[in-house]
């Protein structure tokens, strides 16, 4: 028969496993007390033996048998837990408590020994307490027996044992009782526990661990269950805003490319182009697509990594080296267009981070500068360490800008001021900014350029901020 739950839990089967080592301990620890104390009454017994026999032997050594004769008498009227037998020289009881002597085939000298005493108690019962007693041979033939019984000491005990054994007995219901109540105390939480797992495994993301506040290990668990739970809807739900985002966000250029590939057919059977000229239009418009579709995939991954919490692909390098390369690639460009290019980069910039996805975030910012940014202008680039600590890559141009209350919609997808609508582009270069600072847990700031510089401006400052390799 399969047992309750409740009885198969482990806290309960820990309790019994307490219950029954307390329970040998404690049964080992009776059995010494009645040792000890048996052997305590059994010493003192003697003692108090010897301390009589002292006593006696003395009253026959100073006035003869016939003054031990009345002693004996005298303490067998007076002593109840004594015994005493005084037997003559030819072997004949004389007086004393005992009838005959405990000791058989006495042969003489000193001799110890430990017996049986019946004896009956007022209440009537019969009871048959050890004593322990001595027998010698006085001088002149004589002996003497003196013992003492060890009934009160037996009954002590006996009240002890019950103790004890009523203590274990409560010791232990409590223990039953307590392991019971834990155990339900722990069903009932880990029931909490499987209740959530088995919502999620139903496909309830919203599912989650009540904490108790306890602050123990089992508060531990849900909320180390809930923050799973968290970062498994965070990626969900960037999966499937990731999905939504591509078949939302491709709709126009798909579109748009449809509409120019239609044109262009209708161009080529009017002979206003040829066939060649139809084909270069269709794959240039498919590498536009595809340069979308990537961007916008690469968006979906780093804000899947934000929802998460871990930088993809991190590796510690020096921020430094990325700045001097980027600004080496692109003075040229700068250049070809008239731009005054230059760089101010610090040394000694460590930090954190994928470098392919850094890389291609400052890319895109120097890439807009360079664009937007009239002949005659000047684009600058700059990484430093803020006073904060934090590491902080900067470009600086002195195009037309962007107006203060368009400068958080700029990072959305898609979005393109009126003043870069004639150039070429999709409207995702900011947005994947974004989405990489977001997936370093960084930021990205911008603020009015340096103003008007030989007749153009106001500019644009677009700052990346990062956290500085611990």
């Amino acid at each position: 028969m399969r047992l309750p739950s409740l009885f198969r839990r482990t806290p309960f089967r820990l309790t019994l496993l307490f219950l029954a080592l307390f329970a040998t301990a404690a049964a080992a620890v009776l059995a010494w007390v009645y040792v000890a104390s048996a052997n305590e009454a059994r010493l003192r017994a003697e003692e108090a033996v010897r301390t009589e026999v002292t006593t006696l032997t003395g009253i026959y050594d100073a006035r003869g048998f016939d003054a031990l004769n009345m002693a004996v008498i005298d303490r067998t009227l007076t002593r109840d837990n004594f015994l005493y037998l005084l037997i003559d020289a030819e072997g004949n009881r004389v007086t004393g408590s005992l009838n005959v002597s405990p000791i058989q085939d006495y042969e003489g000298g000193t001799v110890w020994h430990t017996f049986p005493m019946t004896d009956t108690l007022p209440d009537g019962r019969v009871v048959r307490p050890q004593s322990r007693g001595v027998q010698m041979t006085l001088r002149g033939g004589e002996q003497l027996f003196v013992g003492q019984s060890l009934g009160d000491t037996e009954a002590y005990l006996g009240r002890l044992t019950q103790a004890l054994w009523g203590a274990m007995g409560i010791v232990v219901l409590l223990g039953l009782i307590g392991g019971l109540l834990v155990s339900r105390n722990l069903e009932r939480a880990m029931g909490r526990l499987n209740r959530t797992v088995l919502a999620v495994q139903d496909g309830d993301l919203k599912a989650r661990v009540a904490v108790r506040g306890s602050g123990d290990e089992l508060d531990e668990l849900g909320q180390g269950l809930n923050g799973m739970l968290d970062r498994l809807e965070a990626s969900m739900a960037s999966i499937r805003h990731a999905g939504d985002a591509i078949a939302h966000d491709l709709r126009s250029p798909l579109t748009r490319m449809r509409a120019k590939l239609e044109v262009a057919l209708i161009d080529a059977e009017a002979g206003k182009v040829s066939g060649p000229e139809a084909l270069e239009l269709a794959l240039s418009e498919a590498d536009d697509l595809l340069k979308t579709f990537n961007t916008v995939l690469a968006i979906a991954r780093l804000q899947a990594a934000a929802g998460s919490g871990r930088i993809p692909d991190a590796k510690r390098f020096d921020a430094a080296d990325l700045a001097a390369d980027l600004a080496e690639l692109y003075e040229p460009a700068g250049e070809d267009k008239g731009l005054e290019f230059s760089a101010e980069i610090e040394r000694g910039l460590e930090i954190m981070a994928n470098r392919p996805f850094l890389t291609q975030a400052l890319a895109n910012i120097i890439d807009n500068a360079i664009k937007y940014t009239p002949e005659g202008g000047a684009v600058k680039l700059r990484a430093r360490r803020r006073s904060s600590g934090e590491i902080e890559f900067s470009v600086t141009d002195t195009g037309p800008g962007v107006p203060e209350e368009d400068r958080e919609r700029v990072i959305e997808r898609f979005v393109r001021l009126d003043n870069s609508r004639t150039e070429p582009g999709s409207g995702l270069g900011l947005a994947l900014v974004g989405a990489v600072m977001e997936a370093h847990n960084g930021r990205i700031q911008l603020d009015e350029g340096p103003g008007v510089y030989n007749g153009h401006g106001p500019g644009l400052r677009v700052a990346l901020v990062l956290a500085a390799a611990p």
